[in-house]
Formats: structure tokens, sequence, C-alpha cells
């Protein structure tokens, strides 16, 4: 945890900069950021539109929206969020928001937590060490059969076809070899896809969904 001083008042935030408390974002905290996040010609319009946005949704249920929504409801494809976020959506317009996906649930109903725990339950049992929102802890753990468990967790009701394998074979590659997690907007253009494709082969979203699949969080 680290505290950072904006206009005289701190801000704690966790050590890639997300702000511990979502509750104590505001405007300034907002702009301060914004420069280090590539956004060098000052936050637009749309810019404070999708930052607010994003944090209205969650007000109203508990759960930031995935990248595939913010995008539909302001009419946006890839390159135009990208344009507006260079960092990407988690960390760039979350991260703006002062959210991550660490402050999900907030609140959930008793059939939901009893899910989760059966799913943890699973996980130990299969000897899966993973984060309390069910991230593998250790990227060398992951095999085939955590990605196919986990997919049928999310719901994936048809399975892992040849392109779900051939994004979570890209995520893992590109992680080994760079040591970091692709952007959505990497991803996307390493495997040919739109927003659209990315969507209907991972419906929870890229980092609940795709980078999940692929054993990977990103605190590692």
């Amino acid at each position: 945890m680290e505290q950072i001083t904006i206009n005289g008042r701190p801000y704690e935030v966790d050590d890639m900069g997300y702000l511990i408390d979502w509750r104590e974002w505001d405007d300034a905290f907002v702009e301060a950021l914004a420069p280090q996040l590539g956004i060098a010609g000052g936050l637009t319009d749309l810019h404070w539109k999708i930052i607010r946005f994003v944090r209205d949704h969650f007000e109203a249920t508990g759960r930031c929206p995935v990248v595939f929504q913010t995008c539909k409801h302001h009419g946006l494809r890839l390159k135009g969020l990208q344009q507006l976020f260079p960092t990407g959506y988690q960390r760039g317009v979350c991260k703006l928001a002062g959210l991550s996906y660490e402050v999900e649930p907030y609140r959930g109903d008793a059939r939901r937590t009893e899910a989760l725990a059966e799913a943890e339950a699973r996980r130990e049992a299969r000897g899966y060490r993973t984060d309390r929102h069910g991230f593998l802890l250790d990227p060398a753990e992951w095999d085939r059969r955590w990605a196919t468990g986990k997919a049928e967790e999310l719901g994936m009701a048809d399975g892992l076809s040849e392109e779900h394998w051939r994004v979570i074979s890209g995520l893992r590659e590109t992680f080994m070899s760079r040591g970091e997690i692709p952007t959505v907007y990497d991803a996307c253009t390493l495997n040919g896809l739109e927003l659209e494709d990315l969507e209907r082969l991972f419906p929870t979203g890229y980092h609940r969904g795709a980078v999940k699949l692929a054993g990977l969080r990103l605190e590692t």
C-alpha cells in the first residue's frame, strides 16, 4: 500500500496505482493520474462520460462493466477506445474510475456466495491455489484442465473451441516472453479479432474471462 498526495489530499493506492477505497475517488484523482496513463492532451467530455459510466454501473450493480458493455454504450470500436485510453481498459478506464476487480463484488445474494464457495472448494480439490476472485496465484500451476474447469464455472456451456485456445495460448506465450499481460488491444491485434469477436468468445469480459482462463492476473 502506498500513499499519494494530490492538491494536499492523501489517497491510498496499491502497488499498481489502483485506489484502495473506491469511495475516496474524486475528479482531482482522475486529472492527476490521466497524464501518467498516456492521456497527454487532457480529458475530453467523452473521457469523463466513460469514466462516470463505469462508476455509475458499479454503484448500481456492484460490478465494473466489462469492456464490451462500455464500448457499446458509447458507440466505440476498439481503435476508438485505444485512442482515448492507450494503457487499456482495466489499466486505463477502470484505474481512472478508482476501481479494479479487487473491489467486486461488494454486495451479492446468498446463492452467489454459496456458488463461489463451491467453486473454491472444487479448485482446492484439484490442487490450484487462487485468490478470492478465482484467479490463479501462480501461472506455472496452469494447465488445460484449469482452463476447462474455469470455463464451466463461467457458464461457457459449449466449452473451449480452437479459437478460444488460440487466444489463451497467445496470452500465456506473451506473458512468458514479456513478463506482462497483453492489453485487450494487443490481444485483439495478435489474434486478428474485433471487440465483438472477443465478446462472443469470452462473454464475462477480457480480464474476467480470457485472462482468468489463461491462469494470469494483473498482480502477477
